[in-house]
């Protein structure tokens, strides 16, 4: 598992991604825990930068994505890491 492989990552809208869908204190209290371990990506200006033309490409092509997973995606690329994931707008965003 990438967590206890210490290879795992995330950026700050993963994270406020998830922090809304806790349900209780011991959820919480695990992405508590993960902040400490979990490598983080920074959202920089190359960033932003990227996922705004994702969002013009995929406008182009006729396609939707949620400005999250576009930040997301783009954070990925200009990092150079795998985005492991289940959401149809990541696949579609590879493809650009």
């Amino acid at each position: 598992m990438l967590l206890e492989a210490g290879e795992a990552a995330w950026c700050a809208a993963i994270r406020l991604e998830l922090w809304p869908g806790t349900r209780d204190a011991r959820e919480r209290s695990i992405l508590v825990q993960y902040q400490s371990i979990v490598t983080d990506l920074p959202i920089t200006q190359g960033v932003w930068a990227h996922a705004i033309e994702l969002a013009e490409r995929a406008r182009s092509k006729g396609m939707s994505c949620p400005y999250p997973d576009l930040l997301i995606h783009a954070c990925a690329r200009v990092n150079r890491v795998e985005l492991l994931h289940r959401d149809k707008h990541f696949d579609q965003l590879a493809s650009l």
